[in-house]
């Protein structure tokens, strides 16, 4: 095997912030926060919109998730496309 051509593989913790559910699980997944575990231990710390927790397929309830306005963040910054209104 060729050397440091691998990523680190790692326990890391991921975390729903639209309710708040944590999982830890192994991964490569870069992460520039850290948080400490229920055993006392560091962990990378990587923010998910989004999880198993609170997805409406596996929750079975609808809710409505508007972060900071993603769709009209981008038509005030790239407008609409020419020809469309």
């Amino acid at each position: 095997m060729k050397a440091d051509i691998h990523p680190e593989f790692r326990e890391v913790v991921f975390k729903d912030i639209s309710c708040d559910f944590e999982l830890k699980t192994m991964s490569t997944v870069k992460a520039k926060e850290t948080i400490t575990w229920r055993d006392g231990k560091e962990y990378p710390l990587v923010k998910v919109d989004i999880s198993s927790a609170s997805h409406p397929f596996y929750t079975g309830t609808q809710r409505l998730i508007d972060t900071e306005g993603r769709a009209e963040k981008f038509r005030k910054k790239w407008g609409s496309r020419p020809g469309k209104k």
